[in-house]
């Protein structure tokens, strides 16, 4: 009940406070401007093979390039895992240096020779995830190199695994540019559907935006208590750096009724003992 105790002590002394507001939450500054394009682009559960084992006992022994070639010689024996993990090590200069365009290369040989991988697999997950890694990069291009900023790319290869793959990260990221109208149309009936799916998945930073739609009654019809609900979550699984949950949490706690208040906290609970129960739905 971490998660639900915070809420009740914020909700009961943060109230009537004067919490600075950092966004008012009126439409001058939309939850769309205040979240970053790309956010967390890994799988939200580590998942590890038997390859993928050995390359972590090896790093927590302090040979970084045993690892590395455990992982390649996994790679070309076709374990996706360790082919992703390749990608990741390298996008995030974990242990080597930090080489996008070889990152790139991993992310889309896997996308390449895995697009029609069954969904609901464990290997699915590295795959879905390798498109929304190749979509970020679209997003932003990587200096000195052939991959130049395309948010029709982008949109595009966030749309597949959100549809076929039904992975919340690439929701998320589908929705907000359907929100922020890059790559495609602003539609904000599209954006919402999006981020409604995957925040009710339990993806935070969708949970963040969307909530915050709700609150304000944006896009969707008001509902300030669901919308608190939401953002109350988020605000548990963001990073301490993730400053920009906090914000649009702290503006719309500074507006909400005690009954709002009430009534978000009811939802918390509800959303908790749902989720212990195994009877929300997981990507």
């Amino acid at each position: 009940m971490r998660l639900s105790g915070y809420f009740l002590s914020v909700a009961m002394f943060g109230f009537g406070l004067g919490l600075a507001t950092a966004y008012a939450l009126d439409g001058t500054r939309s939850p769309a401007n205040v979240a970053p394009v790309i956010g967390r682009v890994a799988p939200q559960e580590p998942l590890y093979s038997g390859n993928l084992r050995a390359w972590f006992r090896a790093r927590q022994l302090g040979d970084i390039e045993a690892a590395r070639k455990k992982l390649e010689e996994a790679a070309r024996d076709g374990d996706v895992a360790a082919a992703w993990e390749l990608g990741r090590i390298y996008a995030d200069g974990d242990g080597v240096t930090q080489n996008h365009q070889l990152a790139f290369a991993y992310f889309s040989g896997i996308a390449d020779s895995h697009a029609d991988e069954l969904p609901g697999t464990a290997r699915a997950r590295f795959v879905a995830n390798s498109f929304v890694r190749l979509a970020s990069y679209y997003l932003t291009g990587i200096p000195n190199s052939n991959i130049k900023p395309d948010l029709v790319r982008a949109r595009e290869m966030f749309d597949y695994p959100a549809k076929y793959f039904g992975d919340r990260d690439a929701q998320y990221h589908l929705g907000r540019m359907y929100l922020d109208g890059q790559g495609v149309g602003k539609d904000t009936k599209q954006a919402a559907r999006w981020l409604f799916t995957a925040a009710n998945k339990g993806q935070y930073e969708a949970q963040a935006v969307f909530g915050a739609l709700l609150f304000e009654g944006k896009s969707v019809p008001r509902d300030a208590a669901r919308g608190l609900m939401y953002m109350v979550l988020a605000l548990d699984a963001a990073s301490s750096k993730e400053t920009w949950i906090a914000d649009l949490y702290a503006s719309a706690l500074s507006q909400a009724t005690p009954d709002e208040l009430t009534r978000a906290l009811d939802l918390v609970r509800r959303w908790i003992e749902q989720s212990r129960s195994g009877h929300r739905e997981q990507s």
